[in-house]
């Protein structure tokens, strides 16, 4: 069944959910495979390695570099009519936002994205500090919290009353795009030939990435069918979480693409982990982890709504479409997760072992 026959049987908002369930499936299978985290990454990096979590996430990262990229060369998506693109970005939310999201996903364990796929495997940290997540991101969004967050987007901003498309604004061919993420593949392939990581595990880490594109190509596929205006968006655990909480509480929410891609990002990882034999409740060891869970949650959730995006949503979605606010955002994370594993967990390492 083709997508127009779809969308005629059961109606376009399902249809969107429907294709949301389908990436996140695709998604959490991945993540939880490959154990993808961009705070696992940058805390192997802090410490001066190269090792297996900066392996598959550079390789998560080029490849939805190479499928986004090549999906714009095919004319199977126009990364100018997504919504990371057709707005205006901001700086300042960029800088702010990244950096408290990288500090909060140090605190945490885990960036949101990886929070979820914790979850689903039994993890009741993170059931926790993913609730957390998602109750400060709509506050973020449309609560309390969004007077603030939107006096600090509006501090610096994109000009023209778009984002800024880095490959546009340096002079370069579209192609230049797919040839970047070739570039980064080859890095993350020799880096993950360094470490001798699996098969497997080399599969399931490109699937992640895979999962974007999926999701981008989908979103702009339903934009062409549909009647009503619908968003081109693809991964991202911010306004997905939001809004997935939201539907649930309230019933004159709608169904979407982001309502689909949570539960779907549950199902892929619960039923991984279970064949996998690797579903396992847990819980928190001590109150001071739970306090430090649920502050990074916090910042996490708040930074992740001012910077457009968590570390999948600005840092690997915004970033294979090169909006020129998702890379400054991303960079920003990094900064923020290695001067916070440097000022907090190795300082107490170095005091424990004195």
């Amino acid at each position: 069944m083709d997508l127009l026959a779809l969308v005629e049987r059961i109606g376009e908002t399902p249809t969107a959910a429907l294709l949301g369930l389908i990436t996140g499936v695709i998604f959490g299978v991945s993540a939880q495979r490959s154990r993808f985290c961009l705070r696992a990454a940058t805390v192997e990096f802090a410490r001066g390695q190269m090792g297996d979590k900066v392996a598959v996430w550079f390789l998560t990262f080029s490849t939805a570099l190479v499928w986004v990229q090549a999906a714009q060369l095919l004319g199977l998506f126009d990364a100018a009519e997504s919504r990371h693109m057709a707005v205006p970005g901001s700086w300042s939310g960029a800088i702010i936002g990244g950096l408290l999201f990288g500090v909060g996903m140090v605190l945490a364990r885990g960036c949101s994205g990886r929070l979820l796929v914790l979850a689903a495997t039994g993890n009741l940290r993170s059931v926790v500090s993913g609730l957390i997540f998602a109750v400060v991101a709509q506050m973020s969004l449309s609560g309390i919290l969004s007077d603030v967050r939107n006096d600090l987007a509006a501090l610096w901003t994109t000009s023209g009353g778009r984002n800024l498309d880095l490959l546009a604004a340096l002079g370069l061919p579209q192609w230049a795009g797919l040839a970047i993420g070739i570039v980064f593949a080859l890095l993350a392939l020799y880096v993950s030939w360094k470490n001798k990581i699996s098969a497997s595990r080399l599969i399931f880490g490109a699937g992640v990435g895979f999962s974007v594109a999926v999701g981008w190509v989908a979103t702009y596929t339903l934009s062409q069918i549909a009647f009503d205006p619908v968003t081109i968006e693809s991964v991202t655990f911010s306004g997905p979480s939001a809004h997935t909480l939201m539907f649930f509480l309230d019933r004159n929410e709608v169904m979407q693409f982001s309502v689909g891609l949570v539960p779907g990002v549950v199902v892929g990882s619960m039923v991984s982990s279970l064949l996998k034999g690797e579903f396992k409740f847990q819980g928190f060891s001590d109150e001071s982890n739970m306090r430090r869970s649920m502050t990074g949650a916090v910042l996490m959730g708040f930074g992740a709504m001012l910077a457009g995006g968590c570390a999948i949503g600005a840092g690997v979605t915004g970033g294979s479409i090169f909006a020129g606010t998702a890379w400054l955002a991303l960079f920003c994370m990094w900064i923020g997760a290695m001067l916070t594993d440097f000022l907090v967990d190795q300082r107490a390492g170095a005091r424990a072992a004195a």
